[in-house]
């Protein structure tokens, strides 16, 4: 009898366990979020890192937590993202958030500054050097969490209709520039005009403006700036490495289980990274496209980027006497910057270096 029993026992102890699992993992709320993005659908790396982030999280949650993008204007207008999710409109955004310099000029370091750090230190100090931590502080106060979710890489200079030879070449220059590099190319006598991907093209074809910068040549050859201005520079001295944001109501990741606001990060770092190589595998084929078609690449004169890096220094210093949020964060992207750079010198520059001499030999 004991030994019946004991098995009975054991029998009722294995079955609870059996329908325990399945019981845990329908504990979690079934959501459907939804994720405008500052992105047309046809710039595949942008809006694919958004599409990429929700078909993760959407698989690793098998289905429970659906988050569904949309395009540029479909939901909400490419450049009010994050007014959209600070209000509650939506739960979350894709978006660059250097777009939002106008609310602050903290917005900036979100994405990229002039004279940033590259991708891969940009990356290292927001997860290793505290820039996530010191970036969400300072968005709470739009009610808002910031996940990187792709990257760019470092960015081209942009098309010209004239060719720029000196720093007096950018004076009346009416170009289409993202962000806070905007307030150094008036410092250099230049009259920048924010504008979203969709609306580049016709102003440049027009004449409204002189000149464009978006991405690099795989983005740029789809919008077709190559086809009104053909001076193409590079580099974009004020995207060097830049980070694509999930901007989420703070309010609605508070409410999150812990496992899947992991599962958000997760999903974002995969995003950043697949949105990277993509743009590392798609952009020298069209950059050869590109020149076979006509363009003509240039290089930014060195005293160019002299006055540019002296104009941003200057401009750094002045917002951050008068801006705790700016200074704080500032302060703490540049000495990780400068940090990082001293051991790049030493192995992956000259590198680097030694590996275009033998690919052009």
């Amino acid at each position: 009898m004991k030994r019946r029993e004991f098995l009975k026992a054991a029998g009722v102890g294995l079955t609870s366990t059996a329908i325990a699992a399945p019981a845990i993992a329908q504990s979690q709320p079934a959501l459907k979020w939804r994720m405008p993005c500052s992105w047309p659908k046809s710039l595949d790396t942008l809006y694919g890192a958004a599409e990429t982030m929700c078909k993760y999280v959407g698989e690793m949650t098998d289905g429970k937590f659906e988050i569904q993008p949309f395009a540029a204007g479909e939901i909400v207008p490419g450049l009010a993202i994050v007014d959209a999710v600070q209000n509650g409109t939506v739960e979350c955004g894709h978006t660059a958030s250097y777009y939002y310099f106008g609310k602050d000029p903290t917005f900036g370091f979100g994405t990229s500054v002039p004279f940033g750090p590259n991708a891969r230190v940009n990356l290292s100090w927001m997860t290793q050097g505290g820039g996530s931590e010191a970036l969400n502080e300072f968005y709470k106060k739009y009610n808002a969490y910031g996940i990187p979710a792709g990257n760019t890489g470092c960015q081209m200079g942009g098309w010209f209709r004239k060719e720029i030879n000196t720093v007096d070449d950018l004076k009346g220059v009416k170009m289409r520039i993202g962000g806070w590099a905007g307030k150094i190319l008036a410092k250099l006598g230049g009259v920048p005009q924010q504008i979203a991907a969709g609306d580049i093209y016709p102003a440049l074809e027009k004449g409204t403006i002189d000149a464009a910068e978006w991405v690099g040549p795989y983005d740029d050859e789809k919008l077709g700036f190559y086809k009104v201005a053909p001076h193409y520079y590079s580099p974009g001295w004020w995207e060097g490495g830049s980070i694509l944001h999930a901007m989420i109501n703070l309010d609605k990741w508070n409410s999150l289980p812990k496992g899947y606001q992991k599962i958000l990060e997760a999903a974002g770092h995969y995003a950043h990274n697949w949105c990277l190589a993509k743009y590392d595998h798609l952009n020298p084929q069209a950059l050869r496209r590109l020149i076979a078609g006509g363009t003509k690449l240039h290089a930014f004169s060195p005293a160019i980027m002299d006055a540019s890096y002296k104009a941003t220094m200057e401009l750094h210093a002045e917002v951050a006497a008068s801006n705790a949020d700016f200074k704080k964060v500032n302060d703490s992207m540049m000495a990780f910057t400068k940090n990082a750079y001293q051991w790049f010198g030493v192995a992956e520059n000259s590198y680097d270096q030694f590996m275009l001499r033998a690919m052009r030999s």
